[in-house]
């Protein structure tokens, strides 16, 4: 058997003795204690449209210690995920930690795995309470799509050299072309793509109108520039505005293929470009326990495999299966999956793969109906991950996301709330 056969066959049976084990607590696991994040707005567009992300990551990054009334001076590291830094460095950054209140004894970077880097940072800060190096950290991630994505965003050119390589060159495939090429080559048809992108739109208008997504969400007041009238007002951004409610399988047959005049890909069942930010606040359970820190779950483990780049959305597919090997669970272990819907024929291929469930994946919706600002989504899945847990009284969930140029990442988390 070969070793991916090998990992999906442990993955279907696992061992009842790890879930046991992972729900156990013990001082020196890896507990969050607040996961926040702000509303996700269309960029160039929405809410957001004319707020630097500086603004919008400092804003989660003070509501993620005063919401637990920490001193900001225990904060000792802040990992931010971020794909397109303004600048190309940490000091966006650093400057929104500053402007957050977190003093400057405590120590700021930006990691860019793509669309998985705001959980490679709370990987990192997690890791790091781990070997002892720092007790309080903040990972998080962000993204304004709105001044970061497009043309501006790309290099004028690459090495000849290195793109003789193929795969290096495939590196370089649009990701809807990358999309095309999952949906001819596992056979996902527009239907299957529409049906899981309509049910994403009607999961998120409904936990929407119920009010489900307010507890993660942080108000932010913004200034917002009409653009009819050109005329500056003072916003409240607390609400996801790619939401759409009365979508349907019908209405998105309408839509024309945008990557491939013959192909399956179009505007309502691939993720939106959008803006927002996220914050997660990790430190050791004995440390919580001692400044009286509330404890909303543990984290796990998370792991991360490469796959190759021109049908990079399979990534979950095998990294699901690696952080559960790890872990020793199975999928019957798992409660729900928060899968990032980078495109709906990655999501229904890596979903069919390993047998999951349909109602276990997205309970409230993913990125094709609330939108993917790159470096924010690893850390806002983790945000929502914890809230849908407490609202439903499940326990353990796995956050997984494909990642631009052939890598998958997931993680494991525990609720205890």
């Amino acid at each position: 058997m070969s070793s991916i056969a090998q990992k999906i066959s442990n993955f279907a049976s696992g061992s009842g003795g790890a879930k046991a084990k992972i729900l156990a607590q013990n001082e020196d696991d890896i507990v969050i204690v607040s996961a926040v994040r702000s509303a996700i707005t269309k960029g160039k567009k929405g809410g957001f449209k004319d707020t630097r992300a500086e603004e919008i990551l400092s804003a989660v990054l003070r509501e993620a210690y005063t919401k637990v009334n920490l001193d900001p001076s225990l904060i000792q590291d802040v990992a931010v995920g971020n794909v397109l830094p303004p600048g190309g460095g940490a000091t966006a950054a650093r400057m929104a930690a500053l402007a957050a209140g977190i003093p400057n004894t405590a120590a700021v970077n930006t990691v860019n795995r793509q669309c998985s880097s705001g959980l490679t940072a709370v990987t990192q800060i997690a890791n790091e309470i781990r070997a002892g190096q720092i007790e309080i950290g903040i990972g998080a991630g962000v993204e304004s799509m709105t001044f970061g994505y497009g043309a501006k965003a790309q290099p004028d050119e690459y090495s000849p050299k290195v793109l003789s390589n193929p795969e290096a060159e495939d590196c370089l495939l649009p990701m809807g072309i990358t999309s095309e090429n999952v949906a001819r080559e596992y056979g996902i048809t527009r239907l299957a793509q529409d049906t899981f992108a309509a049910a994403s739109f009607q999961k998120a208008a409904k936990a929407q109108r119920e009010g489900r997504f307010e507890r993660e969400i942080v108000p932010i007041t913004v200034t917002w520039v009409d653009p009819k009238s050109g005329q500056e007002k003072e916003v409240r951004v607390d609400r996801d505005d790619g939401v759409r409610e009365g979508v349907t399988v019908e209405s998105l047959g309408k839509l024309k293929p945008v990557f491939d005049k013959n192909g399956s890909t179009h505007a309502g069942n691939a993720s939106q470009v959008s803006d927002g930010a996220s914050a997660i606040l990790l430190t050791k359970r004995s440390t919580a326990h001692r400044l009286r820190l509330p404890i909303l779950g543990k984290f796990v483990t998370s792991a991360v495999v490469g796959v190759p780049p021109r049908i990079m959305g399979v990534g979950p597919a095998f990294a699901i299966p690696r952080v559960l090997e790890l872990t020793g669970l199975s999928k019957s272990d798992i409660d729900f999956y928060e899968i990032n819907e980078a495109f709906a024929s990655q999501a229904v291929y890596c979903v069919q793969h390993l047998g999951i469930e349909e109602e276990k994946v997205n309970m409230w919706g993913g990125a094709i109906a609330l939108g993917h600002p790159l470096g924010c989504t690893g850390a806002r899945q983790i945000a929502t991950g914890f809230n849908i847990a407490q609202q439903t009284g499940k326990k353990v969930f796995v956050t997984s996301m494909c990642i631009g140029s052939g890598m998958g990442m997931a993680g494991v988390f525990v609720s205890e709330v």
